[in-house]
């Protein structure tokens, strides 16, 4: 890996994963040195510019240092758990400038490239949603710094830094984390098969057995639902930043299959972490 261009690390990561995460740090830290009013509000958030940023280099950190194989304690995995543990984090954390904030993201994004180069990482690692192996942790750090980069870019009037080639390398994570944000008094009873695609790339499957969940790299042979969604659009519904029916009006979301009426159903089942 050529650390200072962000490229990859040959057998690691999925290609273009490294890059991805140095360039979107080094994104998120632009925008915050542009005269940043670190007060403003996070629209749809209790935070604002500052603590988002503040979260952002802490949670950058935390993923460096399971990287590198330190046990990091850090909720139980369930979204109150990890709510709460954000909100004491911040409450031991006083730094909210801009210049300072915006180093750390992109110093712990590195630490972290440069942990899996050093092949710190074997096998598993125990993070706030379970056990993961080094392509899913970095596909894990991706999706949370799209998901606090796009509101710090909606907070700044800015444009945001998600893309299709970007959401693709989430999805080892999202494959991986759904089960563990299940809502069970969702799916309680469903008996149901998804194909889930996103427009002109990746695929995968969901299938819900007895309100149990099963993700898959592959869709099931005879779903029941097939939902082709836009890129963007798929994760930020899948972060909570966008509801379905919006993307429905706008053509972002088409569904068929022999049980199409499971497609407004489909987003529901998950709690955002």
């Amino acid at each position: 890996m050529e650390s200072a261009a962000g490229q990859d690390i040959r057998g690691t990561l999925p290609e273009g994963l490294g890059a991805a995460i140095r360039e979107t740090a080094d994104e998120i830290a632009a925008l915050l040195r542009r005269d940043t009013d670190m007060e403003r509000p996070v629209p749809g958030s209790e935070w604002n510019v500052g603590e988002a940023a503040a979260h952002l280099a802490q949670a950058n950190k935390l993923m460096a240092d399971v990287a590198a194989g330190h046990v990091r304690s850090y909720g139980d995995g369930t979204p109150q758990s990890l709510a709460a543990a954000n909100e004491r984090a911040l409450a031991e954390f006083d730094e909210r400038g801009a210049e300072p904030l915006a180093a750390m993201i992109v110093a712990q994004a590195d630490a972290y490239l440069k942990a899996v180069q050093g092949s710190a990482i074997a096998g598993t690692v125990v993070t706030p949603l379970g056990p993961m192996g080094p392509d899913v942790l970095g596909s894990y750090l991706l999706t949370h710094m799209l998901g606090h980069g796009y509101d710090l870019a909606r907070a700044l009037g800015r444009p945001h830094m998600i893309n299709r080639a970007r959401v693709e390398l989430t999805l080892p994570f999202m494959i991986t984390a759904m089960p563990r944000v299940t809502d069970t008094a969702r799916t309680a009873g469903l008996a149901a098969r998804y194909a889930v695609s996103l427009w002109g790339g990746a695929r995968f499957g969901v299938t819900v057995t007895n309100g149990a969940v099963s993700v898959g790299a592959q869709p099931p042979a005879r779903p029941d639902c097939t939902i082709v969604t836009e890129p963007v659009t798929f994760l930020l519904m899948a972060l909570g930043r966008r509801d379905q029916w919006s993307a429905m009006a706008r053509g972002h979301i088409l569904a068929w299959g022999r049980k199409p009426w499971l497609a407004p159903r489909f987003p529901t089942l998950f709690k955002a972490p």
